[in-house]
């Protein structure tokens, strides 16, 4: 059975940074250091391990961030699991208990960025979990040694996920497609962004996303439903 826990010992920090290069295979130079954790549990930022039993099988971190005019929120830098464990629930528990210590600090919003070829990943943020998107980032992290970045820019979705509110049905005014299969290239990379960018320059918000056999779909509205 898989517990999730926020994690306070120095060892267990350690294996979460390892994790990064199980995960993603990264270098040294992209991994975020033991001592960005350490700070991170002192300062109102949470860092929860998944475990099964003693093993740990997914982390996820997150530092405290204000708004312009005040507003506190937690960015939630990364999460990840091990791939065996990817189907088993530890990222929905991981983010549950995120909200939960969110909440007990009286704090409303948590934020986060997500490929958006990801669809996996999208259709988590936006359906399971509820969040919107009205922001896009161009190489938000720059050239990366993941390879699972395939060498392209860190294009990124901004997922806003309101815990003191819920989405509502609301008009579909347009779709952002992206393939399921070899969606991971420059041409299409190229395409979602423009198409995402002239979106929310146009006030639009990321309510829904679809999957289907070939491509998954971003859903698109002029009001962001929540209430």
């Amino acid at each position: 059975m898989i517990i999730v826990r926020e994690l306070v010992e120095h060892a267990e920090l350690v294996t979460a940074v390892q994790l990064q290069k199980d995960i993603w295979g990264f270098s040294d130079l992209d991994l975020l250091p033991v001592r960005l954790f350490i700070v991170a549990t002192k300062i109102g930022g949470q860092v929860l391990g998944a475990f099964d039993g003693n093993r740990m099988v997914g982390f996820l971190i997150s530092i405290p961030g204000v708004k312009p005019g005040g507003r506190a929120f937690i960015h939630s830098q990364m999460m990840g699991v091990v791939a065996e464990y990817r189907n088993a629930g530890a990222g929905r528990m991981m983010k549950l208990k995120q909200r939960e210590l969110a909440l007990a600090l009286g704090v409303n919003l948590i934020e986060w960025t997500f490929d958006p070829l990801e669809l996996k990943n999208a259709f988590f943020n936006i359906e399971r979990l509820g969040a919107v998107v009205r922001r896009y980032v161009l190489n938000q992290y720059g050239a990366t040694s993941s390879q699972l970045h395939a060498g392209l820019p860190t294009d990124r979705c901004v997922a806003e996920w309101h815990l003191d509110q819920t989405k509502t049905p609301v008009d579909i005014v347009a779709r952002v497609e992206v393939p399921n299969v070899g969606a991971r290239t420059v041409e299409v990379q190229s395409r979602i962004s423009q198409a995402f960018l002239e979106h929310f320059r146009a006030g639009r918000t990321v309510v829904g996303f679809e999957r289907g056999e070939t491509h998954g779909a971003y859903l698109l509205a002029d009001q962001d439903g929540l209430v």
